[in-house]
């Protein structure tokens, strides 16, 4: 039988022994059924003795018609922001905490594998959001996300202040320790610690949520995600605040710096093993009776 993916990249979290026997087991499945690999940077640390050639995560997402990262949502996060121009879905196993997002746990990987390279698999379109930090005109840096971008103070316990504004319109302007724009898959994580709605992962939709207001009518709000947010960082000398997309890749900012955020044009392709349910993985993951 052929199957349905004919080249597979692997990509992992790092030094976990639970992870190193989850690629071992992993990479001898896909010896047996002569189906070639390569290993992620990330994923040859934790299997220094595999045969399997070692790319580069650019090289990985050329190459490869399928992405498998083994480890917590964390490694799919990653994972998502470096192959959605490459159009790679990506379909997780779980090592981590929660796994909202790689839920293909380690003790049915293999049968869940093999019903997934027969075909047999449900694909989902993940919006992702884009940041830029525009100083005095110029773009310092920027990012995609498929979780969440956020502004917030550090290092100092006091609050900042913020500007919206929602397509060139003033929203608020709101003091508060910062402000969460997340995606559909991001209303699981930090924006719902913060009091946002679970979003259902096929809305098009952004939620803000700001962190402890000082105004508690300062609710969160879903927008639509052709919109374009433009925050402005307000305060004197003192104020210290950074940006960070998904908690893993981060900025300082200054005062007077403006944060821009859209929907990427690109999405994540997600891949789930036959008959996934996101209602059960939220009664699962969040213990609803």
């Amino acid at each position: 039988m052929t199957a349905h993916f004919q080249n597979i990249g692997i990509i992992s979290k790092s030094a976990d022994p639970s992870v190193a026997e989850t690629l071992a087991t992993l990479l001898s499945f896909l010896e047996q059924r002569g189906i070639p690999a390569v290993l992620d940077e990330s994923a040859a640390v934790s299997v220094p003795d595999a045969v399997t050639p070692v790319v580069s995560r650019e090289e990985l997402a050329a190459r490869c018609d399928l992405a498998i990262a083994v480890g917590g949502d964390g490694t799919l996060l990653n994972a998502a922001r470096s192959l959605a121009d490459a159009g790679v879905p990506i379909l997780g196993i779980n090592r981590g905490r929660l796994g909202f997002l790689a839920d293909v746990l380690p003790a049915e990987m293999t049968h869940c594998l093999d019903k997934v390279l027969a075909g047999e698999f449900q694909e989902e379109e993940r919006t992702l959001l884009h940041a830029e930090v525009l100083r005095n005109g110029q773009r310092l840096h920027h990012s995609d996300a498929l979780n969440d971008v956020v502004i917030h103070k550090f290092d100092i316990a006091r609050m900042i202040e913020l500007e919206t504004h929602i397509d060139g319109r003033f929203l608020n302007t709101q003091r508060s320790d910062g402000l969460v724009m997340a995606t559909p898959t991001g209303s699981t994580a930090y924006a719902l610690s913060g009091g946002g709605p679970i979003l259902h992962p096929t809305l098009s939709a952004i939620v803000l949520v700001p962190i402890c207001p000082h105004t508690l009518t300062n609710r969160p709000i879903v927008i639509n995600d052709h919109a374009c947010i433009e925050v402005v960082l307000h305060g004197g000398s003192t104020t210290e605040a950074q940006v960070t997309c998904d908690g893993q890749v981060k900025f300082p900012l200054d005062c007077g710096d403006r944060v821009r955020v859209r929907r990427k044009d690109k999405p994540i392709r997600l891949l789930h093993p036959p008959g996934h349910d996101h209602y059960e993985v939220l009664r699962e993951k969040l213990r609803w009776g």
